[in-house]
């Protein structure tokens, strides 16, 4: 819904001509019953611009020849992005959202080589199996875990960046990740709107650093925050921030640790 929302503006910063579509009805009633659910578009809005970016750079200047989407969800970036015809993509999420999905875009045209498999990923045999098919399937591959890491324990993030530096050619792979406050204010501002808001799990203290105990480093952090300026779309409440918090933004500037809101680029060296 958030994609459909910002396809529809007239300045809009990317186009999603599917969102509303695999959202449906269910989706748009979910939007309006969530707690401040239109207020907290923006951080949405600028993580799929910023994913976009990174998956455009990895594919035009890193060489990247295969995208693995875990947990993709309704994603529809094989359909909506310029892709080269002979990227391979491969989308990986419940067997039911599988269905779902290409039942709704059925006789689309995707722009790029792409391929669905249905697999719990908490299935740790067959997660393991998936990743050493998948890792070998070309020579530079990115993997995306858009929205899904917050949802994890420590233990289970550790588990699937372990298990994802253990495949063949995961060379680069795209994630979001919240810091601990952010964290405290989804589960406050959601407890009304979900059964358990403890489903919000993962904000680690130590940033990125997190993920280099299993092998993956930090080649880009892009704050929420100050990207959200640059796309020039604000939170309401950014003004406060720059007049009362320069110290915050200047750290945001410079940050390659410690806790970070945003969108990361990790890689993985041979």
């Amino acid at each position: 819904m958030y994609r459909a929302m910002e396809s529809e503006r007239p300045d809009a910063i990317f186009h999603d001509p599917f969102a509303r579509r695999l959202a449906g009805a269910r989706g748009a009633d979910i939007l309006e019953r969530m707690p401040r659910g239109r207020t907290f578009a923006w951080p949405m809005i600028v993580r799929t611009a910023l994913i976009d970016e990174l998956v455009t750079q990895a594919v035009g200047r890193d060489g990247v020849d295969f995208v693995v989407n875990l947990a993709a969800g309704l994603d529809a970036r094989p359909y909506r992005m310029e892709l080269p015809p002979d990227l391979h993509w491969v989308e990986v999420d419940y067997p039911a959202t599988i269905e779902e999905k290409a039942a709704a875009l059925a006789g689309e045209t995707p722009h790029c080589r792409l391929e669905r498999i249905g697999t719990d990923l908490a299935d740790t045999d067959a997660r393991r199996s998936l990743f050493e098919r998948l890792g070998a399937m070309g020579t530079r591959g990115l993997v995306i875990t858009e929205g899904l890491m917050v949802y994890l324990t420590s233990e289970q993030a550790g588990e699937l960046a372990r298990d994802l530096a253990a495949a063949a050619n995961f060379r680069f792979w795209v994630t979001d990740i919240a810091a601990p406050w952010v964290l405290k204010l989804m589960k406050r501002t959601w407890s009304r709107g979900f059964a358990d808001a403890s489903v919000f799990r993962f904000a680690p203290e130590e940033g990125a650093e997190f993920y280099a105990r299993f092998g993956w480093r930090l080649a880009q952090y892009r704050s929420t925050f100050l990207e959200s300026r640059r796309l020039k779309r604000e939170s309401p409440m950014a003004w406060i921030w720059r007049v009362f918090y320069p110290r915050v933004i200047r750290q945001e500037a410079t940050r390659r640790s410690g806790p970070m809101t945003g969108t990361i680029l990790l890689t993985r060296e041979r």
